[in-house]
Order: C-alpha cells, then sequence, then structure tokens
C-alpha cells in the first residue's frame, strides 16, 4: 500500500511534513509506502538533515505550491504541477491508497469533488473533528467547515455517513447518533434541525438516540454528533481555543491534554471516491505523523466502499 502526502502544505512545511512522514515510517507496517509528494531537491535536502535514506520512500516531483491565499477552484487548473494537484492525479490513478495534506483546505476539497469525484447519491461531503469523551472515549461530530449552510437532507446523509466512519474506523458496532440542538426535547430546534430529526429518527440504518445538547457534547452520550459546518466549525475552535487557554495558564489536566490537534493529526472527506485526509494547517511533526496513520487505518477500514455501498 502506498500513502501519499503533500509535502509543502501547511504553515511549517516542509520540515514538519518531512519529519512527520520519518516517524510514520516507524510506526507503520513494512509494506506501506509512503510517497512524498513536492519539489525533489526540497524533499532529499529535508531527508539529508535528518539523516534519512530516502530509499526508503517513494519521490513524486511536483514542484509548485498551492498557497493558503490562493483561490482553490483556480489554483488546481493554475497550477497543475502543485503538490497538491499531483496528489490528486495519483489518488485518481489508483497510485496511491490514500492521499494526506495540511495544505489548502478548499482546494483539498475541490480536488475531491471534481477529480477524485463525489459518491453517486452523496449532496455534499464533510469534514468531521474527533470529540474526546470524559469516559475515555471519543466521538466524532460532523461537518465541521465544510457545509456551512445545510439542509434537512444533507444532516440525513451527515447522519450516515458519521455513522459508516464509526463503524469502520473506530469499531462501534452500533455507534448512537445525535443531532446537536437546543434542548434534548424533540420538539427544541430550529427548523432544520426539526425536519432534519424527523428524517433521521425514520432510517432504520442507524442508531438515532435524538437531540443532544452542547453540555453534553464530551459526555460520552453519543458517538456521532450531526450538525452544519457553521456550528460544527464554532464548537471545534472554541474547544481548541480552550485548549489553548489552559495551557497557557498552566493547567494540566489527563482529559483536557486529549483536546490536543496533535493527538488526530487529520480527518477524511466523507463521501467521495477516495481517501483524502485533511491535516490542521499548523500541523507539526507529530500531527502529520499522526495524519498519516489514521490515513492508512482509513484505507485499510475499506470506509469509502461501504459509503458506496450504502449510498447506491
Amino acid at each position: 500500500m502506498k500513502i501519499g502526502i503533500d509535502v509543502l502544505g501547511g504553515d511549517f512545511a516542509p520540515d514538519a511534513n518531512i519529519a512527520g512522514a520519518i516517524l510514520a515510517k516507524k510506526e507503520l507496517p513494512k509494506e506501506v509506502v509512503i510517497v512524498l509528494i513536492g519539489d525533489q531537491e526540497t524533499i532529499l535536502s529535508g531527508l539529508s538533515a535528518l539523516d534519512e535514506n530516502p530509499e526508503g520512500y517513494e519521490i513524486v516531483h511536483a514542484p509548485d505550491v498551492i498557497e493558503m491565499t490562493d483561490h482553490p477552484t483556480r489554483a488546481l487548473t493554475q497550477k497543475p504541477n502543485s503538490s497538491i494537484a499531483v496528489g490528486f492525479q495519483l489518488l485518481a490513478k489508483g497510485e496511491i491508497k490514500a492521499f494526506a495534506s495540511t495544505g489548502n483546505t478548499g482546494a483539498m476539497m475541490i480536488g475531491s469533488m471534481f477529480v477524485i469525484n463525489t459518491i453517486p447519491g452523496v449532496i455534499r461531503p464533510c469534514i468531521t473533528s474527533t470529540l474526546p469523551s470524559i469516559n475515555g472515549s471519543q466521538s466524532i461530530i460532523l461537518d465541521v467547515g465544510s457545509n456551512a449552510d445545510c439542509k434537512p437532507d444533507v444532516l440525513h446523509q451527515f447522519a450516515v455517513l458519521g455513522s459508516l466512519y464509526s463503524k469502520r474506523v473506530y469499531g462501534n458496532d452500533n455507534p448512537r447518533v445525535a443531532i446537536l440542538s437546543i434542548g434534548e426535547e424533540e420538539s427544541k430546534g430550529n427548523i432544520v434541525t426539526l425536519a432534519a430529526h424527523k428524517l433521521i429518527a425514520a432510517s432504520d440504518d442507524i442508531n438515532f438516540i435524538g437531540n443532544i445538547e452542547g453540555r453534553d457534547l464530551f459526555s460520552g452520550k453519543a458517538d456521532v454528533v450531526v450538525c452544519d459546518g457553521f456550528t460544527g466549525n464554532i464548537v471545534l475552535k472554541q474547544a481548541e481555543g480552550m485548549y489553548e487557554l489552559m495551557r497557557k495558564r498552566g493547567i494540566e489536566d489527563e482529559f483536557f491534554d486529549r483536546f490536543n490537534y496533535e493527538n488526530y493529526g487529520g480527518t477524511p472527506i466523507l463521501g467521495v471516491k477516495g481517501n483524502v485526509i485533511i491535516g490542521h494547517g499548523i500541523s507539526n511533526d507529530i500531527a502529520v505523523k499522526n495524519m498519516i496513520l489514521h490515513a492508512h487505518e482509513v484505507a485499510i477500514s475499506g470506509l469509502t466502499s461501504s459509503i458506496n455501498e450504502a449510498f447506491n
């Protein structure tokens, strides 16, 4: 199996990505090959600086960079030799099993939808984030930013996608699915969540437990929490902000340490025909390592095939 990584994406590229790949290689099975996608000279120089033998990797030359400020749609067409564009070309051809990047999130979404393509039946692909629970488990929340406005049928599909992700990757046989709302009662919520509640409750394939309030996000009550990307992104950024505040105040706690994004590395784009993993733009080498390890988990889980079967 080959896993491709965008070496040039992210705030600390290429150093963090190369160092993260080296760390990941030590933990991955020997048959897994990491494909480093970026400027060849830069990659070789980075490996040499860390006393790493380049023969342990596959290097694909892609000298251009899609910057964080570039327009996602135009960048993919105007920079065909960029690390992100080349990564998607390799994934589309089946030359790599998964593609991971901490670069331009918009370009990763556009590439996923229009190079790899959306799975037929999926209205809108989405991204997730991990919610550590006080009982030691972890839940997932979706969407967390790619779809700010959602209709009820889209939230219903998020419930299906999240449930499959929880089953295949996290090993939950019958994941509990909830809608994030302003009250636990079925009658609480806005027009969208009320309508979505009826759709999800009528689905035989989803273990729907109803609404969940914001105060219970980290309680472990639900394995999958469904919301629109606007709400989900606020939840995600608030959790990150609280973790940073605690660090600045010198507060150490085993539970809150699990809010550190480095532990999770990246998240898959759910609903597209390939294994695409997006990492945080500020990822360091530890986060990149965990992003690559999660890309491997997603690839071997058969998640994409399961989603395709569910929607077709």
